[in-house]
């Protein structure tokens, strides 16, 4: 059974019995410590898609809600501690993104790299994967699937994409979404876009879900379709139908 809990830096939603699915959201938040001085940059940047993924926890808790699952989150920005990186990506606690510089990320030391691990990134995987292991425990092998948002403009640049489907070496989930979206006319969605798993992207999946044989999808949505309540839940709504509609056509709920 998944309990509710809330931390400073982690929580889990919409707690359940036997969920078909697990719903993590790594990019929920774009709370600083004050103890890091807002990492020498301003609100412009705390408050952009740089520190955060906009719309994807609104959207995450109106799916956990919707498919009965689970979600856990992360309350820390991802200029503090981005928890779909492992320690030693340089990624994982970023002296620039895109175009700025995280002053407050330079020079960072491995110890100071350390105790950031320890404090963020440590205790929200060791939070999911207790999770998990409880429901495989009880034989439940829940779907795991991870919800972020992606800036419209990057280095200048429009990105011709409204959803990217990801996924690394294990594809069915994914595979079967795509096949359902196929058939969308109204928006562009795409696999492995506008990331893959080359550019490191997939950590979450392959540390929670292959590694332990389960079902997996990673979700980017651009977050100019998901900016106010009413598009949240447009958008929260067709994913979820997609979700069953893909978990009920995948006959392989496990993989050994």
């Amino acid at each position: 059974m998944v309990m509710n809990t809330h931390s400073q830096f982690t929580s889990v939603y919409n707690a359940c019995t036997k969920p078909r699915y697990i719903l993590i959201c790594e990019h929920a938040s774009n709370f600083i410590p004050e103890y890091y001085n807002s990492l020498g940059v301003g609100s412009e940047i705390t408050n952009s898609h740089v520190a955060y993924d906009p719309g994807a926890l609104e959207v995450a808790k109106l799916m956990a809600k919707s498919l009965c699952a689970p979600l856990i989150t992360q309350n820390v920005s991802r200029l503090v501690y981005d928890c779909n990186r492992p320690p030693n990506a340089k990624s994982a606690m970023p002296s620039k993104s895109e175009i700025y510089d995280i002053i407050g990320n330079q020079n960072l030391s491995e110890s100071q790299r350390a105790e950031r691990a320890i404090k963020f990134y440590a205790p929200f995987c060791n939070l999911i994967s207790s999770i998990i292991d409880t429901e495989i425990n009880q034989q439940n092998y829940p779907i795991i699937i991870t919800i972020h948002s992606f800036t419209p403009i990057y280095y200048g640049k429009k990105r011709n994409l409204d959803i990217g489907i990801l996924h690394d070496d294990d594809s069915r989930f994914a595979d079967e979404i795509l096949k359902l979206t196929d058939l969308q006319q109204n928006l562009q969605i795409k696999r492995n876009a506008p990331y893959g798993p080359e550019d490191g992207v997939t950590h979450s999946l392959k540390l929670h879900a292959q590694s332990r044989g389960l079902a997996n999808v990673m979700l980017e949505i651009n977050n100019s379709i998901i900016a106010n309540a009413t598009t949240q839940k447009s958008i929260a709504n067709l994913l979820s139908d997609y979700m069953r509609q893909a978990a009920d056509n995948l006959t392989i709920e496990k993989r050994d």
